[in-house]
């Protein structure tokens, strides 16, 4: 099965040069059944690669672009009034596709981004007093702007947590920008072709649920949620004074799933402690409520994560 997956990553590869974590980390979401978020500048092909991996699996595709004046109904959708026959009928929002796109999402108010919260926990839409399940599968990769630009809004925590992982993509290498200047000057990018059908990826899903992953290695990885919220207990007691709140429960849930989903992708049976490391980040990041005075200090959750990680015994 895993050959699926690397012919499904050769074939984003055809419009994508480089940004390989960002390609995983979406296979990654989608296969766990989670949401992605990805933090970068404009221009980093973020919509190119959604979009690709919609045709690569014959999926339906939709992109909303947040600006400050939207609102919740257009996102969800609303309930219309017909005058003619005085009824009124429900007109369905964006959100109902299998893969969407919430562009700049930082860039709308908090209300219109909690509109997301239902959707993306219950995988469900409540429009008036009708409720509509989404068809399987569904995957909001949203993309935020770095936070010191003009006219952000920050993330609500509740927000955030719904997102199983949060990447932050740079720029291509030299060599990557050279290879997407070619080809984007003379349409050189290849045509993403269909290479699998909604119940080969549903068969995925169902072998990752069977990757085996050790006690030990659960414990670890409930040791290190527990680690950001009392890092005293593991000897880190200088983070009580960087950590406002640790991670929510939500956490270990989805790194137990990205860890299993990681080691299925790298071809093995079982997960791996190297397998929690490679996704433990990318997790954790987006979740960590730093303290006034770490942010003060320039300080960036990555590298709280790095210390827990450093300090915790790996099984």
């Amino acid at each position: 099965m895993t050959n699926k997956i690397t012919q499904l990553k050769n074939e984003l590869r055809k419009a994508v040069v480089g940004q390989d974590e960002m390609i995983e980390g979406l296979l990654i979401g989608l296969l766990s059944d989670g949401h992605v978020l990805i933090e970068g500048v404009p221009g980093l092909a973020k919509t190119t690669t959604i979009n690709a991996l919609s045709k690569a699996l014959g999926l339906d595709f939709k992109r909303i672009q947040f600006t400050p004046d939207l609102l919740p109904s257009d996102i969800i959708g609303a309930q219309i009034y017909n005058p003619s026959d005085h009824t009124f009928s429900i007109k369905k929002g964006p959100l109902f596709t299998h893969l969407l796109l919430a562009d700049e999402i930082n860039r709308a108010p908090a209300k219109v981004q909690s509109a997301l919260l239902e959707v993306m926990q219950e995988h469900q839409v409540t429009i008036a007093d009708e409720t509509f399940p989404l068809e399987k599968p569904f995957l909001v990769m949203a993309t935020q702007n770095p936070i010191e630009q003009e006219g952000v809004y920050p993330l609500p925590e509740a927000q955030l947590d719904r997102f199983m992982m949060k990447l932050v993509v740079s720029h291509n290498s030299e060599e990557e920008e050279l290879e997407i200047m070619r080809k984007g000057a003379t349409k050189g990018f290849g045509e993403v072709e269909k290479v699998m059908e909604p119940e080969e990826l549903f068969s995925l899903q169902e072998a990752i649920e069977k990757i085996h992953i050790d006690p030990e290695l659960e414990r670890y990885i409930v040791q290190l949620v527990t680690a950001t919220r009392n890092p005293a207990r593991f000897g880190l007691d200088t983070l009580r004074e960087e950590i406002m709140y640790g991670v929510s429960p939500r956490a270990s849930i989805d790194l137990y799933k990205a860890a299993r989903t990681k080691a299925f992708i790298r071809g093995n049976d079982f997960v791996s402690p190297a397998d929690i490391g490679m996704v433990v980040h990318d997790v954790l990041r987006h979740r960590i409520v730093l303290s006034y005075e770490a942010r003060a200090k320039g300080m960036k959750s990555d590298e709280i994560i790095t210390k827990i990680v450093e300090t915790l015994p790996v099984p």
